[in-house]
């Protein structure tokens, strides 16, 4: 079968940045929430540490995907006409301007008005950042990348992993956040994500080169996927099952739900790289 385990550095990079970026997301709101609470906007931006320490993480699995770290200004060689090279040009960048701008806040010299500048343009950095990553596997030739499940797929574990992870850290920072409408936002992408297993199992089933066929690159497709999603279940009901107690949910629960939902969504990943395959050819994982 195909074995995606062997990019587990592509795994990580994608999987944790599209995360950090749906965090950033709602910690920013709560943070934006907090207006006039100087205290309690300060205890978010020192919680938001991890947003940063995690990006970092993610950065450094990326280097080593290169095989020296020495290759990695070379990526950014052809900005504007390389897809991996807008790829590392937007998530340095989304890195840098968040990372900076934490700094500043942290150190207590960011102007309130000047803040929120700064987090909106982090947001939208990470947008972009997410939108470059899905370009860099829009190839023609691969044509088990080559589609919209890929773009979804990639927004989608932001939507499940962000906002779970923003929650941990609000908690963390003692702000009282339930984020029942970002826990149903999480919920809605669940149920996405498993009607994406669906649509692209059928369509997995009908691409084939002319020596081999897509459903054997992971045969274990179905069983895979399903374990998944009962990580990511199993994830959001961290968060969810003390919601409909109508309690707020422990920085523990937090953290187990996060920890599952990333492992689900890697699991994920690695079923997509495994999935690689060139039109008239097979590529073995």
């Amino acid at each position: 079968m195909g074995n995606g385990w062997h990019e587990w550095p592509l795994v990580l990079f994608t999987v944790l940045g599209q995360c950090v970026v749906g965090g950033l997301i709602v910690t920013g709101l709560g943070w934006m929430a907090s207006s006039g609470d100087r205290a309690s906007q300060q205890r978010i931006v020192r919680s938001m540490f991890f947003l940063w320490l995690v990006m970092g993480i993610a950065f450094l699995a990326s280097v080593m995907h290169l095989g020296s770290p020495l290759r990695a200004f070379n990526s950014l060689n052809r900005i504007g006409s390389s897809a991996l090279s807008n790829e590392i040009a937007s998530g340095s960048l989304f890195f840098a301007v968040g990372g900076l701008g934490w700094l500043v806040a942290v150190i207590g010299k960011m102007p309130a008005l000047a803040g929120k500048i700064w987090l909106v343009i982090s947001m939208v950095l990470g947008v972009i950042f997410i939108w470059a990553m899905t370009r860099v596997y829009q190839i023609e030739t691969v044509p088990t990348w080559y589609t919209g499940y890929t773009t979804a797929t990639f927004f989608l574990t932001a939507l499940l992993g962000g906002p779970v992870f923003g929650a941990l850290l609000l908690r963390m920072a003692r702000i009282p956040f339930k984020g029942t409408a970002f826990a149903s936002l999480s919920i809605v992408a669940l149920l996405v994500s498993a009607a994406v297993m669906l649509l692209q199992g059928a369509q997995i089933g009908a691409v084939q080169s002319s020596v081999q066929q897509a459903s054997a690159l992971v045969p274990d497709y179905a069983a895979m996927q399903i374990c998944r999603l009962v990580l990511l279940a199993a994830g959001l009901g961290c968060w969810l099952c003390p919601l409909i107690r109508r309690q707020s949910p422990h920085v523990i629960s937090l953290l187990a739900g996060f920890i599952l939902v990333v492992v689900g969504e890697v699991l994920g990943r690695v079923i997509f790289y495994g999935l690689h395959m060139t039109a008239g050819m097979a590529v073995a994982g």
